[in-house]
């Protein structure tokens, strides 16, 4: 897959068009990317957390040979396709991008920090607007709620491990689906600030009733994202100001 980045969500452009949800408002959702794909356009979604990185879903990067305007991918070396497990993945962009009121990254919520059942969280995306329809050109925003992770496994019979958290309605009528893939679930947190929640991930089908939307679950994963990548990467916690992607932890609880 060759892989042309960025388009970001002030433009008008598996798993995942939302579904069940609306237009946003230019510049509302300021870390969304669009990861496009040559003649096919976009592909999945993509959060800005710093001015060099993006952190998107693993299972979007199963067949990247040849990536343009990504400098460096990195999936979690647990990453298990067959089950979603550990789905993320973080990239590293060949240039800077310059932060407006258009283009900001997003936080990310540290190990200690619990969205609690019940919390309104919004997923965004230029995915499908319904089950194997066409993507959306404007971006989409839809209101869901967390779901106990307890009645969210027993719905997928035991499927969802840690690593995972589900949103959406258990009556069905919202959620991401086809193109959505690896954007965000912004919910937020301290300070009045956006936090990501989760990234699009999978699910059976888009908004069915009590099929809700699974997602990598951000918190699970943050140690990885913290320490050893942010070692592997020789760039430290936090950085005086040079953009690096350990840089934005700095916003988390």
């Amino acid at each position: 897959m060759k892989t042309s980045v960025l388009n970001f969500a002030q433009q008008q452009l598996k798993k995942n068009r939302i579904v069940g949800g609306e237009d946003a408002r230019s510049g509302k959702w300021p870390w969304q990317a669009s990861l496009q794909m040559g003649a096919h356009g976009h592909v999945c979604g993509a959060s800005v957390i710093s001015n060099r990185w993006l952190i998107s879903a693993a299972h979007c990067f199963l067949d990247s040979d040849s990536v343009r305007s990504i400098k460096r991918i990195i999936v979690h070396p647990q990453y298990d396709q067959s089950i979603s497990d550990y789905d993320i993945a973080l990239l590293e962009m060949e240039t800077s991008v310059f932060f407006s009121e258009l283009v900001q990254p997003i936080c990310l919520p540290s190990t200690s920090r619990i969205f609690v059942y019940g919390t309104v969280c919004y997923v965004t995306g230029w995915g499908a607007i319904k089950e194997n329809s066409h993507l959306a050109k404007t971006l989409q925003e839809a209101r869901v709620r967390i779901i106990n992770q307890s009645v969210c496994n027993k719905l997928y019979d035991d499927l969802i491990t840690s690593r995972m958290l589900c949103a959406g309605n258990l009556n069905g009528g919202v959620d991401a689906c086809q193109g959505d893939s690896g954007g965000p679930l912004a919910c937020m947190g301290k300070g009045n600030r956006w936090y990501l929640a989760g990234i699009v991930s999978w699910g059976e089908g888009c908004a069915r009733r009590n099929r809700p939307g699974v997602y990598t679950k951000v918190t699970a994963l943050y140690d990885w994202i913290r320490s050893d990548v942010c070692n592997m990467l020789q760039v430290y916690f936090p950085s005086s100001g040079s953009g690096t992607l350990c840089e934005f932890l700095a916003c988390s609880w």
